[in-house]
């Protein structure tokens, strides 16, 4: 169920622009492409509990030559920006109406790669962080519970080339996650632009 189906969405504590038709299939399937061949795709690990575990995804951080990214313990410097990923950071911008220094490339091979339940509130990324984030490929669905509350409040799908924007207080009250999935699902890169304030 799409719970998502009212728009503009009317979230508390939350300011969210959905916008699920943002680029046109041409466009998205240009991308999609594009982003595939050229990134150079890693699996870092994490240390939890005292192992390390692969992250359940392939990754890679692009941005300005300040914009280093520090989370889940792991430090990211960045990638320098391609043609493409300029490309899109401007039009991101836009629409987000701030300038953006940073995006996070996270490439989900099928229903087993998946993004574990938190917020976008690493210090480095201000008060009110606001993340622009581009889905490509596979529609996977994407759930927000409320900190400190087990349950899903809201879900939608992000489809191929649908833009949503988290902005003001949302991370500071809300979780996101991209839980794994057993129907059989497509690729799916996901682009996550912020503004890493150095």
């Amino acid at each position: 169920m799409d719970l998502f189906a009212d728009l503009p969405l009317q979230l508390p504590d939350a300011q969210l622009d959905y916008r699920p038709h943002w680029l046109d299939a041409a466009c998205a399937d240009q991308w999609l492409a594009q982003l595939l061949v050229e990134t150079p795709w890693e699996q870092p690990q994490v240390f939890l509990h005292g192992r390390h575990y692969p992250v359940p995804r392939m990754v890679a951080w692009y941005g300005d030559a300040e914009a280093s990214y520090r989370y889940s313990g792991l430090l990211h410097q960045p990638l320098p920006w391609t043609p493409l990923l300029a490309q899109i950071r401007a039009q991101v911008e836009a629409v987000a109406g701030q300038p953006l220094n940073g995006v996070l490339l996270n490439y989900y091979r099928d229903g087993q790669d998946s993004m574990g339940w938190h917020s976008d509130d690493e210090p480095e990324l201000g008060r009110n962080p606001l993340v622009a984030s581009l889905n490509l490929g596979a529609t996977r669905r994407f759930d927000l519970r409320r900190k400190g509350h087990p349950a899903i409040e809201h879900s939608l799908q992000l489809g191929h080339g649908a833009l949503l924007v988290m902005a003001g207080a949302t991370q500071h009250y809300w979780q996101h996650q991209v839980a794994k999935t057993a129907k059989q699902v497509a690729l799916r890169i996901n682009l996550t632009f912020r503004l890493i304030r150095t």
